[in-house]
């Protein structure tokens, strides 16, 4: 089948807002500087997962599913835009989630919580497959039957939305007159980059995609994966793509202060100072976990002129998970930096 012909339910608004970033233009004045605001479509405060959710719940209900169990870390968009999404078509939603139950609620799991989530905490890892069996089971007995949806919607039925989102970016292209040089976005489970090389290239797109992990990997392993992924998907839809990893890239950042940061989902003052720096130019939010990191990576590469050269333009890729900023380990870190950076006066 045509990855053209894949049904899907209505989850978001399209096409997703495409501006200019006036005053970050300015800010570095290097070039023209775009945003795709992703974050502003979808369920439960919405997000890159939007797209792919949308085929991944239409298979769940032609596949007679009455409920739907997704994987992450305690802080995972993908798990609370899966938990609206669920909602919103009468599906049971589940989460099995990698971390500790602190015992107090925040940031995302507020959202799941409200939206009636059932949330399973591995302290394990490694454990997960097993849990996942085990709640699946447990739920048969119940009379459900689960959907399991990857971790980050990234398989090659999620993957569909983001090889069509490029196409929705040409026809704003064309629409705004706009010439666009490079895209980029954040790569974790590799749907919405490895979506997005293929759509670059189905759809000859006049700009390369440069994309930037959340998480820390040795330089050459992620073009691996996201090659390999890429090409499974191509194979299944009959795109006769092919992508190698040195067609791949990815920023990755200094070797002593990496994009990533330390670990997922650390505190990281430098990834901070990026997601301030948007706030106070354009008045949008980013996340700590995943969008800041990438802009922190967005403004390096324009300043620095290596991929992105000095007059051409660039799009930033919004993928949501502001609320993340609202988790009370971010909060207790940096409420220094936040004090120092606005005035406030007690009368």
């Amino acid at each position: 089948m045509s990855f053209e012909n894949l049904r899907k339910v209505k989850l978001g608004n399209y096409p997703t807002p495409l501006e200019k970033m006036e005053n970050m233009t300015k800010l570095l004045g290097k070039g023209d500087l775009y945003i795709k605001r992703d974050d502003a479509t979808g369920p439960a405060f919405g997000g890159n997962k939007t797209r792919k959710l949308e085929y991944l719940i239409r298979e769940a209900i032609d596949t007679g599913c009455t409920a739907v169990l997704t994987v992450g870390g305690t802080q995972t968009n993908h798990g609370r835009t899966t938990v609206g999404a669920a909602v919103k078509y009468g599906l049971k939603p589940i989460l099995v989630l990698s971390g500790k139950d602190t015992g107090y609620l925040s940031g995302n799991l507020t959202l799941d919580a409200m939206m009636g989530a059932d949330i399973y905490f591995v302290t394990d890892p490694k454990q997960t497959p097993q849990v996942i069996e085990d709640v699946c089971e447990k739920y048969a007995q119940q009379g459900d039957k689960v959907y399991v949806i990857p971790g980050g919607g990234s398989n090659p039925v999620g993957a569909v939305g983001y090889i069509k989102s490029i196409e929705e970016i040409l026809k704003q292209m064309e629409e705004q007159q706009l010439k666009i040089d490079h895209l980029v976005c954040t790569v974790g489970s590799m749907g919405t980059f490895g979506g997005m090389l293929l759509g670059a290239k189905y759809y000859n797109a006049p700009f390369d995609v440069i994309a930037v992990p959340v998480s820390p990997q040795p330089k050459g392993e992620k073009e691996k994966q996201v090659a390999d992924f890429a090409n499974k998907v191509s194979e299944q839809y009959g795109m006769g793509i092919t992508i190698t990893p040195e067609e791949v890239k990815i920023a990755y950042g200094p070797d002593d202060a990496p994009y990533s940061g330390e670990q997922y989902n650390k505190p990281d003052p430098v990834t901070r100072e990026a997601i301030i720096t948007l706030a106070m130019n354009e008045g949008i939010m980013l996340d700590p976990t995943y969008t800041g990191k990438t802009f922190r990576a967005f403004i390096d590469l324009v300043k620095e002129g290596d991929w992105i050269k000095e007059g051409e333009s660039a799009l930033f890729l919004h993928t949501g998970g502001a609320m993340a900023l609202w988790t009370k380990e971010h909060l207790d870190d940096m409420q220094d930096q936040l004090r120092a950076n606005c005035k406030t006066t007690e009368i």
